[in-house]
């Protein structure tokens, strides 16, 4: 006869305690209990946590395991160089961790994974220019221009100088397609972006308030787009798509349309956008055969829905 039980109630019928489960998208699948599912935990502790560093308590309550096998497992670390001890008690991870990370990442964009959707995407928007911007961690997040699709476009016509693009690729603050990668950053690194000082140039719609920010970040998350109105230089509005490698965002899509020349209606325009940030993602996740997360609409009425409520969002 087959056990069953109520949530929160042990088979005995008493209450029993739930250790609280980590955020969706971080989720620890497995909870075996063997040598190899616990040093993964606790990695994915150090991910979850994302401070710089971290105690030998902090990784346990998030990893959920007991201290003294946390510590033998970060004493292994240590040994091997892929976990760093910091000051007192406090730990890191180590290079091999960026090693990992580099090669998850090396073979996964390949060249068509953005040309091809860019191309479509700037077709379907013209007289709009397109861009593709990953997300980088090299001394703090940082967007990065990884591929674009202007024809023959010249961009100075944008009015940004040399020096001012690559000051806007230090700041996820300063662009709408930053604005987006910001809004998926793990909540202690967002926080520590957002308290910083106001950022410097741009044009004149960046987002200098921290609580106005915050807001738009909320409103990225809850619908999948951000719209800006001169925010990445005079003269052009935005928008702007997360791109998602598995449950990962890594990247935006970002059209931008000269502000005051006839174009296609708003909601067409999120719609082109949010496309090319999907197709993206999917073809990386067909790279090299790994998983793929197609998210798409199953049905001429979900789609129709969801034109109606990017018409709502965008005339608001």
């Amino acid at each position: 006869m087959r056990n069953t039980r109520t949530p929160g109630r042990g088979l005995t019928g008493k209450d029993v305690a739930i250790a609280p489960q980590p955020p969706a998208g971080n989720r620890v699948i497995r909870t075996g209990t063997n040598h190899a599912e616990r040093v993964f935990r606790v990695q994915q502790a150090f991910t979850r946590l994302g401070g710089a560093s971290h105690s030998l308590a902090e990784l346990a309550r998030e990893s959920r395991l007991d201290d003294s096998t946390v510590h033998r497992i970060l004493q292994s670390g240590v040994e091997h160089g892929t976990i760093v001890r910091v000051g007192r008690g406090r730990y890191r991870l180590g290079p091999p961790a960026a090693r990992l990370a580099a090669q998850s990442l090396f073979h996964v964009p390949g060249s068509d994974c953005t040309t091809v959707p860019l191309r479509r995407l700037r077709q379907a928007a013209t007289p709009g220019l397109a861009f593709f911007y990953g997300l980088t961690f090299f001394g703090g997040a940082r967007r990065e221009c990884i591929d674009m699709a202007v024809g023959d476009s010249d961009l100075t016509e944008l009015g940004i100088s040399p020096r001012q693009v690559v000051a806007a690729n230090r700041c996820l603050r300063l662009s709408t397609p930053g604005r987006v990668m910001l809004a998926h950053l793990p909540r202690v690194h967002r926080e520590q972006i957002l308290s910083g000082p106001p950022p410097v140039g741009g044009g004149p719609g960046v987002y200098r308030d921290a609580d106005r920010l915050r807001a738009s970040l909320a409103h990225i998350r809850e619908h999948g787009f951000a719209i800006g109105r001169e925010e990445c230089t005079r003269g052009w509005n935005t928008f702007a798509t997360p791109v998602s490698w598995g449950d990962v965002v890594v990247g935006a899509v970002a059209l931008l349309i000269p502000a005051h020349a006839p174009h296609a209606p708003e909601e067409r325009l999120v719609a082109a956008v949010r496309r090319a940030g999907a197709e993206i993602g999917t073809r990386m996740g067909q790279w090299q055969g790994s998983p793929t997360v197609v998210r798409h609409e199953t049905s001429g009425a979900a789609a129709a829905e969801s034109a109606r409520k990017i018409t709502q969002l965008t005339k608001r």
